[in-house]
């Protein structure tokens, strides 16, 4: 890994591209125009596999459980419980409410499910198991109808037990084995097979992530994520190997994965920099992993905390892990994250599958805006406004002043017919 000087840091740093947009559009438009042809055709193009039919059926999740280890199925199941008790908490936060704000006038918010959401399950080198209840759970937590998760069928034509079990734990309703574009636009548009959501939630590939911004606007979408992307904070009394470990279990991920130390110690930055080295060499994915890292893997000397802070919070990153003696002052002063990670005992890996946080975050500095996927994302807050008898006059007239100065006078007089 680089090791580089705050101040030698450039825009680029800052300021990560999405990756070029790849062109959906006619595979979208294939879908919508042609449904259920399209789709098989296009499995078959990209996916190498002929569908008979889409929907996997109870019977075939049933059997998934059978050829799941034991070991595993409850593993899921506990790493689901902890996610749906964050949930609730979450959900705690979204009320319905009204308030009087002047005798007779209440205004208020209505907190409502959407009606039915598609959760997107990449199947890509591994069966991302995670991925599956990191959708449904809060989804379902927040009371949604319906909710389908799609995923490629990469193994043996069809989805990975793995997944069916996890989908069937979390309470999905209907699972499909489409992949890639074509399970994006089918969700958005529907088909003869599918019906179309109101939502699309979940990680994907480039094409993937491409086309759920091509159907926005027809659909609901989480965000746009691009690659992974981890950023640790640590000082002088950091655990080098500990550190090291953290960044690689980002750099797995993908090539284009970004994991960046910062520190204040230029000792510790020389030993994690020969833990990389080292324990890089004995990964099983050490093939992504040492591209990650020769990519976009960075070290950077900060002159002080504040300086630390200073780089975090420009950069915004998805995974923010704080490995440092004095964490108080950091908590404070950080603001752009997709989650944060407080002490060496906080893996971000705890994140990504049991510890209860949900790991769809935030990527290319869009925590600067929006946190992670969570409950909120899967209701709807509607705005009531109430009027017992007639309507209060210093509102009346103070719309009636507001309307004129915009010159809708039709708006006027609707406010006046009223104040009477």
């Amino acid at each position: 890994m680089r090791i580089v000087h705050a101040e030698q840091l450039g825009e680029s740093f800052y300021q990560r591209p999405c990756g070029p947009v790849q062109d959906v559009r006619p595979l979208l438009e294939e879908v919508r125009l042609h449904g259920d042809t399209a789709v098989r055709a296009l499995t078959l193009r990209y996916d190498g596999v002929q569908l008979e039919s889409f929907r996997v059926e109870k019977e075939e999740i049933r059997r998934a459980f059978s050829q799941v280890p034991e070991g595993l199925v409850e593993a899921i199941r506990r790493c689901i419980e902890r996610l749906r008790l964050f949930c609730e908490r979450q959900l705690a936060d979204y009320q319905n409410f009204d308030i009087e704000v002047e005798p007779g006038l209440f205004v208020g918010q209505r907190v409502v499910p959407i009606e039915r959401v598609g959760v997107y399950a990449p199947g890509g080198r591994f069966p991302l198991i995670s991925s599956v209840y990191m959708g449904v759970v809060p989804a379902r937590v927040a009371g949604v109808r319906e909710v389908v998760v799609c995923s490629p069928p990469t193994y043996r034509g069809s989805v990975h037990p793995a997944l069916l079990v996890a989908a069937d734990l979390a309470g999905a309703d209907e699972v499909y084995r489409i992949g890639g574009v074509q399970a994006i636009a089918a969700l958005a548009y529907g088909t003869e097979s599918v019906r179309a959501v109101h939502k699309i939630v979940g990680p994907g590939n480039a094409f993937v992530t491409a086309a759920k911004r091509e159907v926005y606007g027809q659909v609901g979408i989480d965000f746009v994520a691009g690659p992974s992307e981890v950023l640790i904070i640590a000082d002088e009394e950091a655990d080098a190997e500990i550190v090291a470990a953290d960044l690689l279990a980002q750099a797995e991920h993908d090539p284009d994965a970004s994991p960046v130390l910062v520190t204040t110690s230029a000792r510790l930055a020389e030993r994690v920099r020969t833990e990389v080295a080292h324990q890089v060499a004995s990964l099983t994915t050490a093939a992504v992993a040492k591209a990650a890292v020769e990519r976009n893997g960075l070290i950077v000397l900060a002159r002080s905390p504040e300086e630390a802070i200073a780089i975090a919070n420009r950069r915004a990153p998805e995974h923010l892990e704080l490995q440092v003696r004095d964490v108080e002052p950091y908590v404070a002063g950080l603001r752009n994250f997709g989650s944060l990670f407080v002490g060496a005992g906080a893996a971000e890996a705890l994140g990504d599958y049991s510890s209860g946080l949900n790991h769809v975050l935030p990527t290319n500095g869009a925590a600067r805006y929006t946190g992670g996927l969570g409950v909120r994302d899967f209701v709807k807050v509607q705005t009531v406004l109430k009027v017992e008898g007639n309507p209060p006059s210093g509102p009346i007239e103070d719309g009636v002043q507001l309307a004129q100065a915009e010159g809708l006078e039709a708006h006027a007089r609707s406010l006046q017919v009223r104040g009477r």
